[in-house]
């Protein structure tokens, strides 16, 4: 989730996977796949910033060290010097 706040001072989280388009008219407007429409303080570009920055810390939990994790799951081919 990330935080915006509305016109009036109330800050609110919205899920990022729904929104549709942010345009700033001159307010910046999220519309999210509902078709809902929220008005917030923040700009155009720091809701990208946000976006962005939400999905690099929510991709950064998936990954994995291959150092710390010398098994392969099942399956998985081996390097051509182990085997």
């Amino acid at each position: 989730m990330i935080s915006v706040t509305r016109l009036k001072g109330q800050v609110v989280a919205i899920n990022p996977d729904l929104i549709e388009m942010v345009e700033e008219t001159p307010d910046t407007t999220v519309r999210l796949t509902s078709g809902d429409k929220i008005l917030v303080r923040e700009s155009l570009a720091e809701i990208v910033d946000r976006v962005v920055r939400y999905r690099k810390d929510l991709l950064s939990a998936f990954v994995v060290d291959p150092l710390s994790h010398p098994h392969p799951h099942p399956g998985a081919r081996q390097p051509a010097e182990e085997r």
